[in-house]
């Protein structure tokens, strides 16, 4: 398997800024959902939190409403 495959396969890390832009959301919004275990699983190195691109937009789209009675 060559870097290419491999790099393209690999889901992106994403910091709390990043997630909270995607979401048009603010940090400390995603900090609370965190806390409550709402928002969009995540990931513990060290001290930095991340979140895997490719879970944070299954999870906006699990959020998707066709009307606003949902």
């Amino acid at each position: 398997m060559h870097a290419t495959a491999t790099k393209n396969q690999t889901p992106l890390f994403l910091t709390e800024q990043q997630v909270a832009d995607f979401l048009c959301q603010s940090v400390r919004t995603i900090q609370k959902w965190r806390f409550i275990g709402s928002g969009p699983c995540f990931y513990k190195f060290g001290q930095s939190v991340r979140y895997r691109s490719d879970e944070v937009i299954a999870w906006a789209h699990a959020r998707r409403n066709a009307h606003t009675s949902q």
